[in-house]
């Protein structure tokens, strides 16, 4: 009699979907991110500032510590948002037949979710949400293209095309 649990080959998939997907887009993210960052030490100044969401102005004396704890903090967000997207190509299979309007769509909506409800919850400081058309546009449409399109890809090559 075997003990343990034994991953089937859907499960594993799944898993590597959300893996994938959530690696693929925070890494994307956070690229453009610090690409578009104009301070000294822009990969520290964007990473501790997302660590400080969780931790407070505390983040910004930190040094590498609060660095890596910023990258494990948005590698974890992503993941999450991989999952969902996952967990919803699973039960909703039209959402795997292209990548390009679910993944811009999914992203555009992270954007809104992340910018104007979760950011402004959080011990992060001096938090301004994007206004105007243009700003508001770009944002959404990275999101769609760093965010997005990592996590439709990865879900669509891991769990098929749909039906």
């Amino acid at each position: 009699m075997e003990t343990g649990f034994v991953m089937t080959d859907d499960w594993k998939r799944f898993y590597w979907a959300i893996l994938a997907g959530g690696m693929g887009a925070g890494v994307a993210d956070i690229v453009s991110a610090i690409a578009g960052n104009k301070s000294t030490d822009p990969i520290a100044s964007v990473l501790q500032y997302i660590a400080s969401a969780a931790i407070g102005p505390v983040a910004f004396t930190g040094g590498s510590l609060t660095t890596i704890a910023g990258l494990a903090v948005h590698l974890t967000l992503t993941t999450i948002m991989a999952a969902l997207f996952v967990l919803a190509a699973r039960r909703w299979r039209v959402l795997l037949h292209d990548i390009w309007l679910p993944g811009l769509v999914y992203g555009a909506a992270i954007f809104f979710a992340m910018f104007y409800v979760i950011v402004p919850h959080t011990l992060a400081q001096g938090w301004k949400t994007p206004s105007g058309f243009w700003p508001i546009l770009r944002g959404a449409m990275s999101h769609g293209f760093f965010v997005g399109l990592p996590i439709t890809s990865a879900a669509r090559h891991f769990l098929g095309r749909g039906t």
